[in-house]
């Protein structure tokens, strides 16, 4: 006899508290039981919390926008390290997210311009080259001024399978093209690397030679 199993999703008395839970829920590694947590926790808060935290996280989506240059989040049309005088704007680093742009900034060694993909090439994902802001990369080099690429990305399959495209698209220019020192594990992503192996990453950079 075969015996099938239901999984039916936990509803609650309070329509109110089924809704906070579904939104929630929807956020990355956070499941139901997790928002029901969350939810009850907030509850339990004083009024004026739960005010100030939804109050933040609109200001944060409406307020956020995306640099005009290198695609970092800023709260103007320029970000503050491109609109800085005192950085070199003749080296770009080419980054996947903006999580890495935050990363590179912690080690306190670069002192360049960023450039974020919003992600790698990635076939099996559905991601490819027109996916990302490779054009605006190239657009941006071909203006001018930028002497130093480095390939700043994930020692990744896709990773490298996005330096090799950037480097074919750059090819035929004058600028430089450099990628990370082999500090960084290959297979890893730049996130789970720590800021000293991802600073010296960053100095020790070599040619890339496609």
């Amino acid at each position: 006899m075969q015996i099938y199993c239901f999984f039916v999703e936990e509803e609650f008395q309070s329509q109110l508290l089924n809704n906070a839970v579904t939104e929630l829920s929807r956020l990355p590694g956070v499941g139901r039981k997790t928002a029901l947590r969350l939810a009850l926790h907030l509850l339990r808060q004083d009024v004026t919390i739960t005010d100030s935290l939804s109050r933040s996280l609109s200001e944060l989506r409406h307020g956020i926008r995306y640099c005009a240059v290198c695609h970092n989040i800023s709260e103007t049309v320029v970000c503050p390290i491109c609109a800085s005088t005192t950085r070199d704007k003749s080296v770009v680093c080419v980054v996947e997210n903006v999580k890495d742009v935050m990363l590179f900034e912690n080690t306190g060694i670069f002192n360049g311009l960023y450039h974020v993909l919003g992600g790698v090439i990635s076939p099996i994902d559905g991601i490819g080259p027109d996916k990302l802001e490779i054009d605006s990369l190239v657009e941006r080099i071909k203006a001018g001024g930028v002497s130093e690429v480095i390939l700043a990305l994930g020692a990744t399959m896709e990773g490298e399978t996005t330096n090799f495209y950037i480097f074919r698209r750059l090819a035929g220019t004058d600028v430089k093209i450099t990628q990370l020192a082999r500090g960084v594990a290959v297979g890893n992503d730049i996130e789970y690397t720590d800021e000293i192996t991802l600073g010296r990453s960053l100095r020790d950079r070599t040619l890339f030679n496609g």
